[in-house]
């Protein structure tokens, strides 16, 4: 009975130390476990953010590009190699395919990659004289579209738009 008296106390100050380097262990851990969330919230957040000004610039260069092709008339300019020749459009493909590159850099996918040179290879050819219609280009820009949308926000779904009618 004696030795309890004196071994009670030691084992309880020993599980009570135990205890609290438990607690603090699991303190660290959960403090580290938060961080790196926080961490890869912001990385994800300036990558969408990065991208978006890529994709935004891609888009309004297009855009210029589309724009040049509908209002050329068809046979205008200096025809070289079978070409039609305009200074301010091939500047403007020059700048698309710069800006094409720019997503290639800050992509995170390969589709978005893809989607993206299609529709610019598709822009170009309209470009060179391949056609006035740009109807053609709808697909690979609704593809590139989902692309840029699924890389920003991986695994969320993408609206269609059909929304109810309000009441």
């Amino acid at each position: 009975m004696g030795s309890w008296g004196t071994l009670g106390p030691a084992l309880l100050s020993l599980a009570g130390v135990a205890l609290g380097a438990g607690g603090s262990l699991f303190g660290q851990f959960l403090v580290s476990r938060m961080s790196a969330r926080q961490l890869e919230f912001q990385e994800s957040t300036a990558h969408r953010a990065e991208l978006k000004d890529a994709v935004l610039k891609f888009l309004s260069i297009a855009s210029q590009v589309e724009k040049a092709v509908l209002r050329r008339p068809s046979g205008d300019g200096v025809a070289v190699d079978g070409f039609a020749v305009d200074p301010e459009l091939d500047l403007l493909v020059d700048n698309l395919w710069l800006a094409q590159a720019e997503i290639d850099l800050a992509a995170g996918s390969e589709p978005l990659r893809g989607a993206t040179y299609r529709y610019a290879a598709g822009l170009a050819e309209a470009a060179r004289g391949g056609t006035n219609d740009t109807s053609a280009l709808r697909g690979p820009q609704a593809r590139f579209m989902d692309a840029a949308y699924d890389d920003m926000w991986p695994g969320r779904r993408r609206t269609t738009g059909d929304s109810p009618a309000p009441r």
